[in-house]
């Protein structure tokens, strides 16, 4: 396989040679005058450089330009995607574009790129955890140059850093909202009802309704763990480290366990997926559940007036409330380095996660934008998920994590779930044992 170089990245180069030049002869102007001619320049440089990197490709287009666009399967991401590309077909009338939009499970997206590389998307919507194994598989497109605007810039810290390896962009940033948190409805349960585990399984029991999470799922158990302290995230080598198992911290392993046994063993909690937890929900019978921004539409459909969202509950250890942890996820746009068209391929990435795509995009899906200011919009920043993701964010973990973490980690949560064991130590040894196995074993 032989990667395709743009050629049209050379002019990049003009903003070097733009910004350079010879001053000999001229008076030197004030420090402050200096800066803001500099500023300008420069951004007017850039300004020129986008233009001339967009004419020179469609200078350079001949025939019709081919792309596959992969993102999720569901409704809203495929709905909206499909307008965002019809925008940006508008944009360009000059070329004739042959776009397809694919329905890939981010989940799986991974593991169907590095399957075949080059029979894969031009173009690719993936959660960050995947990042690290699609650099090293050499099947991402680099971000050395942009047409629209820096995407750098224009997103938050946080999730540039999270698409970047060793300092290198490899990614665009598209969503800051791939956590968890507890959606509610407030006509049954109040703010301090669903401040604590305790209050929340009480009030649901009270009114013989129930709550939800998948504590079985390893992407929600890692909450209990991370706000008691105990940590698990993976190393350099791709391995994990953990210490759920561990006896000489604040709270110990076991007491974790304990803890999450004994939430699972009310009446009124209920260890379900997402898709059943809204079936429950619009049914009448769930009045909480702990799901992401993903659900919102069918939480809103199912609480009506009474929809609401906070951050996750408090739950007791050793005889002390802890809050609960989570992980924080964002979502990316990739280019495939193997792409035929790796020119357009990266400026309709550009234009997917751009300000007003992602402000369509946050509002078709529910998610949250990455950019900054799509992010502060009144649409974006009066949802109530959004609100309560923000909130949750404070104890949060980005998502970096190696393969042998799930399956460990799920029967972990089944065993807890049902209560079915001796010896809460040996059970977390064994889990560890198998969270923490070396890369290439399982």
């Amino acid at each position: 396989m032989k990667k395709k170089t743009a050629s049209w990245m050379l002019a990049a180069g003009l903003i070097v040679s733009m910004l350079t030049g010879c001053s000999a002869g001229k008076t030197a102007a004030p420090a402050e005058t200096a800066a803001t001619l500099a500023e300008t320049s420069s951004a007017s440089a850039e300004t020129e450089a986008g233009e001339d990197a967009v004419a020179n490709l469609i200078a350079a287009t001949e025939g019709p330009v081919a792309l596959t666009l992969w993102c999720a399967e569901t409704e809203g991401y495929q709905t909206v995607m499909k307008e965002i590309v019809d925008r940006f077909q508008a944009a360009y009338p000059e070329v004739e574009f042959d776009i397809t939009i694919g329905a890939e499970s981010e989940a799986n997206c991974k593991d169907d790129i590095l399957a075949d590389v080059e029979a894969a998307a031009d173009v690719f919507v993936f959660p960050d955890d995947q990042l690290l194994d699609l650099v090293n598989a050499g099947a991402l497109q680099r971000i050395d140059a942009t047409f629209t605007y820096d995407p750098a810039a224009a997103n938050s810290p946080a999730t540039v850093e999270a698409a970047s390896v060793d300092g290198v962009l490899y990614a665009y940033p598209l969503t800051a909202s791939n956590g968890y948190f507890l959606f509610y409805d407030k006509n049954y349960l109040s703010e301090e009802d669903v401040s604590s585990w305790d209050n929340l399984l009480a009030a649901c029991e009270a009114q013989n309704k129930t709550v939800g999470m998948e504590v079985s799922g390893a992407w929600y158990l890692y909450g209990f763990f991370a706000g008691a302290g105990l940590e698990m995230y993976r190393t350099q080598d791709g391995s994990n480290y953990c210490n759920w198992n561990a006896t000489d911290t604040q709270y110990k392993g076991v007491d974790v366990a304990e803890a999450i046994t004994k939430i699972c063993k009310s009446p009124a909690m209920v260890n379900c997926v997402n898709e059943d937890a809204q079936s429950f929900a619009l049914n009448g019978e769930m009045i909480a559940d702990v799901n992401g921004t993903w659900a919102t539409t069918a939480f809103m459909e199912a609480y009506g007036d009474g929809y609401a969202a906070a951050k996750l509950p408090t739950f007791t250890v050793a005889g002390q409330q802890v809050q609960m942890g989570s992980f924080a996820g964002y979502k990316f746009v990739g280019v495939n380095s193997y792409s035929k068209n790796t020119g357009w391929a990266m400026l309709l990435a550009e234009f997917i996660t751009n300000e007003e795509s992602q402000e369509a995009i946050g509002a078709a899906t529910g998610e949250g934008p990455s950019n900054t200011t799509a992010a502060a919009s009144e649409q974006i920043a009066s949802a109530p998920a959004l609100a309560a993701l923000s909130e949750q964010s404070e104890y949060a973990d980005i998502q970096r994590v190696g393969d042998n973490y799930w399956s460990p980690a799920a029967t972990l949560g089944e065993v807890l779930v049902e209560g079915s064991y001796t010896d809460a130590q040996k059970l977390l040894d064994d889990a560890v044992e198998g969270i923490t196995q070396a890369v290439g074993t399982n």
